[in-house]
């Protein structure tokens, strides 16, 4: 079974998000929202099917990345995400919260061996 796809997207903390958002859209053009900003691409020079990934500056009291005391989460696109989190759990892996469906995806979290969360999404 192909587990990660892609990388869905980067989530990182800050001293000042809108700052930092601001500075990246004057010299950089990053262009986004109060999330951030979200780069489509393709998955395949000769695919239809298209994809994206997610840049995210966090302001530094976010518990979003808790359990985890990192200051980044990296969310990761699978193809399957309810047999991915079975799979998972027979290897001992420890999965953090249900999975959450949302209008543009399924998601859960899990913690890697060096307690960092990370984030597997299934997009619609």
């Amino acid at each position: 079974m192909k587990k990660v796809t892609g990388i869905g997207g980067i989530f990182f903390t800050c001293k000042d998000p809108e700052a930092l958002k601001e500075w990246y859209r004057k010299h950089l053009g990053i262009e986004g929202n109060e999330y951030g900003t979200t780069f489509d691409w393709k998955q395949a020079a000769e695919s239809d099917s298209k994809g994206s990934t997610t840049w995210s500056p966090m302001p530094e009291t976010t518990s979003y990345f808790e359990p985890s005391a990192k200051e980044f989460m990296i969310n990761y696109t699978v193809d399957d995400l309810e047999a991915l989190v079975e799979e998972l759990k027979k290897e001992g892996v420890e999965i953090l919260n249900d999975i959450a469906v949302y209008d543009f995806g399924k998601f859960i979290h899990i913690l890697d061996p060096e307690g960092n969360k990370v984030e597997l999404w299934e997009p619609i």
